[in-house]
């Protein structure tokens, strides 16, 4: 019997360095893998940046700068490179040349050509920050890194004990706009804002919740404070790090509000309801999405390889990283965010011995601010705002969190249609 479980432990430790050794295998090919794609991207971008050189005015001190390895391809004609990338002997990972339209593309604005489709894990040059979602140090924890600037994007955040990675763009649906500021040289690719006398006008948390993966997973819970907690990391490792909420102070004139007051329903106090007119005291917090995948996949109870596979297949394929990068966990998507308007003391929005009052309201823009009859939103959204008013008068905390998805996400078009079919 001993000699009988001797011969099977044996057959076990075979069968699992035969499994150790092929898996190394296929880590040496997969790097080797990503080497060949690596040099392909660079020969591609090189000839794109032939092309650029080309759409210039080319004078000889130009070619003076060139490497000598470069002359001969600078000089070939737009029909010539063409052929060389039709003809290239490595693999066509990319994609045909009239798929990819490398030989007409535009010339870019910047200092270099080179583009950057995707990126892979273990690829060379990836020089990842550490990220760990729901560590209670901020410093542990890191900043979410998302840019693309040239000094930023081989430090997006990545793999530690618990693997975490950002793709996606700041400003949600803006970061389009930016791209075209950028595309029309009205703002320097390599811009970084100034963060200047922007802090937050209040001090929120830190809270527990902050601290639990799995309690916070569609925004960053330290995304007021990033550019103030990592300013060493931005000042000397010239890092592009970006707030993703911004916290401010104002007030609020709305017309119905005068009528609540004449109505006797708000009371003005001097500190939230300030006079006659219904003018509000508020503080403002505007947050940007951040996704913790994981966590968004669990509270839809859905496989979290389908939610990347979605992700990516119904965005037009914008973000590839969703399916090369097993590492990433973090996304930033291009939508709209969030505003909170709160009336009182901000403190006591988590103060569990205090009453809430709470609207949370998705945008309408035809009734909330144009006033359209044919919906009914902008009533409610104001019935909302005297609720959170009077809870905040009575020593509690009021709050309205207005969404920026119209129509439940639908968006104004189908928004539309549905009113049409209505008739």
């Amino acid at each position: 019997m001993a000699s009988s479980v001797s011969d099977s432990e044996l057959n076990t430790l075979t069968v699992l360095r035969q499994v150790q050794a092929t898996l190394q295998t296929i880590q040496q090919d997969y790097k080797a893998l990503s080497a060949v794609v690596e040099t392909i991207n660079g020969r591609v971008n090189i000839l794109s940046g032939i092309k650029e050189i080309q759409a210039a005015p080319v004078q000889k001190k130009d070619f003076d700068q060139l490497p000598a390895t470069a002359l001969p391809l600078a000089q070939a004609s737009s029909k010539e490179i063409g052929t060389t990338l039709e003809n290239t002997s490595s693999p066509n990972i990319l994609g045909s040349p009239k798929e990819t339209s490398i030989t007409n593309a535009v010339p870019r604005s910047h200092h270099t050509s080179r583009i950057i489709l995707t990126t892979y894990p273990g690829q060379s040059g990836i020089d990842p920050l550490k990220m760990r979602w729901g560590h209670a140090d901020p410093m542990q924890r890191g900043p979410v890194v998302v840019s693309r600037n040239h000094s930023t994007i081989r430090r997006r955040n990545a793999k530690t004990y618990q693997p975490c990675k950002a793709i996606g763009a700041h400003g949600g649906s803006y970061s389009i706009y930016h791209a075209l500021a950028v595309a029309s040289k009205d703002l320097d690719v390599d811009h970084k804002p100034d963060f200047t006398n922007t802090e937050p006008a209040v001090n929120i948390g830190p809270f527990p919740q902050w601290a639990d993966a799995h309690k916070i997973v569609s925004m960053d819970p330290l995304g007021h404070l990033a550019p103030w907690l990592f300013r060493d990391m931005i000042a000397d490792e010239n890092l592009d790090i970006r707030p993703t909420i911004a916290i401010t102070k104002a007030h609020m004139k709305l017309p119905e509000l005068q009528h609540s007051v004449q109505a006797g329903r708000l009371v003005p106090d001097g500190k939230i309801c300030l006079n006659e007119t219904g003018e509000l005291a508020v503080t403002k917090f505007a947050v940007e999405p951040v996704w913790y995948l994981p966590g968004v996949a669990e509270r839809f109870g859905i496989d979290e390889g389908a939610l990347r596979r979605s992700l990516f297949e119904n965005t037009g394929g914008s973000f590839p990283e969703l399916i090369t990068r097993g590492d990433i966990k973090l996304f930033l998507p291009p939508i709209g965010g969030l505003t909170v308007y709160c009336f009182g003391d901000p403190a006591k929005m988590s103060d569990a011995n205090v009453r809430l009052a709470l609207r949370v309201h998705d945008e309408c823009n035809g009734s909330d601010v144009f006033g359209s009859d044919i919906c009914t939103c902008r009533p409610y959204l104001i019935y909302g705002v005297e609720e959170a008013v009077k809870e905040a008068q009575n020593g509690g905390s009021g709050v309205v969190i207005y969404f920026r998805k119209e129509g439940r996400a639908l968006g104004e078009v189908t928004k539309y249609l549905v009113y049409n079919a209505r008739e």
